[in-house]
């Protein structure tokens, strides 16, 4: 009997009712793992209510007992940390070294959790008039929505669920319907670690699931991570209800070469950068801005690429796995096709690639154009998977015009040596996280991980603090420097 994938309701794995079921396939094999149920009104209700009568409790739980739950709840994921790996990577299709990345920086935001007392800390003013003080409380929501998308089955769960829990809330959790079973560990690991019943809620299903929980009016914050046009959905939902909502959308990352990089260390970092996990991640590089003369080191790129292949998760040698689906792998194709009907020239092309013993795979090895414009298909929509544009822009401010004409603006890279340089980029580029000499700039936890423009819609406060961004925005810079490659003496960043 092929296995049920259980909801979580009132602190109980129990099987949903629903005749409405979907496979749950290895995208290397085909295989099927198991079956996800689209949960029923009836238990979708039934999961609200329940965290909604375990929020009254919970709200009042003493701030550092909260905080002890993550430390025991870190404790865990930490020693199954590579069996939530191996289980991910077969619905998934990772291989073992990005599985294990993926749980790490989960568990890193549960090590911030793990510091809720001094996060949740209010601010004071003594005689704000007269004999008047004023001081501000951090007070918890109630009961929440995380809906995770396909890529990242451990990680983007733990971004959610702890982190709301520790700031007092309950949380309805809604698993991308393709790669459930991780999460399923991740909870269970979570109700070892002492999780009081009710307090996190796991149901499936899909757009019908989705649209009942944004609409339920006991739900009260939504944080989201997938597509731009499911993002833009949701927002537009929970916000016309009045209710705070957060979506992380699509990307389209750049990363700018200048003429005076050093070779060697972008060529090194280019491969994982931008055909890594399959290209099937928000912060992957999938524009290559070569400034001047330094087109030329794209048959370098080339070459490298040529050396390395898919493979299945517990394979060492491959630099990575299937994509996620039959769809995922057609559409992306499909879109290798367009770049070549609409003029870019395919130096690699990786749609025939075969992986012995596994005929079956959703295959697409590493993918290169060249000759690409900002009017083709391949650069104007995320394709989601190993393939890379380059682009020839004549200078700085040719590749700052290009960056910031994109309608997205998640993560970008600059490889120069001149500090000038590097700090007119991450001034004036519009993108909201942004690296010098770093692949790919994802921040710790304790920093900011926003978007701008179509990559990120909403509150930054949507679990527990009481803010919201009205004037401003946030950008997080990370830098790498060789210190005796740096033109300019003062580097020091004030971000904006």
């Amino acid at each position: 009997m092929t296995r049920q994938v259980p909801m979580l309701i009132n602190g109980e794995f129990i099987e949903s009712q629903s005749s409405d079921k979907q496979d749950v396939i290895n995208p290397a094999t085909q295989a099927v793992l198991a079956q996800v149920p689209f949960s029923t009104p009836e238990e979708i209700d039934q999961a609200v209510a329940g965290a909604k009568a375990a929020f009254q409790e919970w709200r009042n739980t003493p701030v550092p007992k909260r905080a002890r739950l993550m430390l025991e709840y870190q404790h865990l994921l930490k020693a199954h940390q590579r069996e939530i790996a191996e289980i991910l990577a077969q619905d998934n299709g990772k291989n073992l070294e990005d599985a294990m990345g993926d749980v790490w920086r989960g568990i890193e935001v549960v090590e911030h959790a793990c510091n809720v007392p001094s996060l949740l800390m209010g601010e004071t003013v003594e005689n704000v008039a007269s004999g008047v003080d004023t001081y501000s409380l951090v007070q918890p929501l109630g009961v929440t929505l995380g809906i995770t998308p396909f890529n990242f089955p451990a990680m983007i769960p733990l971004w959610m669920f702890p982190m709301a829990v520790a700031c007092g809330n309950a949380m309805i959790l809604k698993p991308s319907e393709q790669v459930p079973l991780a999460t399923v560990r991740l909870l269970e690991l979570f109700q070892q670690a002492g999780a009081p019943a009710g307090i996190v809620q796991m149901i499936h299903g899909g757009k019908e699931q989705v649209d009942q929980l944004i609409n339920h009016p006991d739900i009260v914050a939504t944080s989201f991570v997938g597509s731009v046009p499911v993002a833009e959905h949701v927002y537009r939902s929970t916000t016309n209800l009045l209710k705070r909502s957060q979506c992380f959308a699509g990307a389209k990352n750049h990363m700018v070469v200048m003429p005076d990089a050093d070779k060697e260390t972008v060529m090194n970092t280019l491969v994982g950068s931008t055909v890594g996990a399959a290209g099937q991640r928000c912060m992957a590089i999938s524009v290559i801005v070569f400034v001047g003369d330094t087109i030329e080191w794209a048959g370098e790129l080339a070459d490298r690429l040529k050396r390395i292949r898919p493979g299945v998760w517990d394979d060492p040698e491959a630099a990575f796995g299937p994509l996620v689906s039959k769809a995922a792998t057609q559409r992306v194709k499909g879109l290798i096709q367009s770049g070549i009907d609409q003029g870019a020239t395919c130096v690699i092309d990786g749609r025939d690639i075969k992986v012995d013993g596994y005929p079956d795979g959703n295959w697409v090895g590493p993918t290169l154009f060249t000759d690409v414009s900002t009017d083709m298909d391949i650069y104007r929509e995320e394709i989601f998977g190993p393939v890379v544009c380059c682009i020839n822009a004549n200078d700085l401010d040719d590749a700052l015009r290009i960056v910031n004409n994109s309608p997205y603006g998640n993560g970008t890279s600059i490889f120069t040596t001149s500090g000038v340089n590097a700090r007119r980029y991450q001034h004036e580029v519009e993108v909201g996280q942004v690296g010098v000499n770093i692949p790919i700039p994802v921040p710790l936890p304790f920093f900011s991980f926003t978007g701008w423009k179509k990559s990120f819609m909403g509150d930054l406060h949507a679990y527990g603090k009481q803010a919201v961004r009205f004037y401003s925005e946030t950008k997080t810079i990370t830098t790498a420097w060789k210190e005796t490659r740096v033109s300019a003496p003062n580097m020091s960043i004030a971000l904006k």
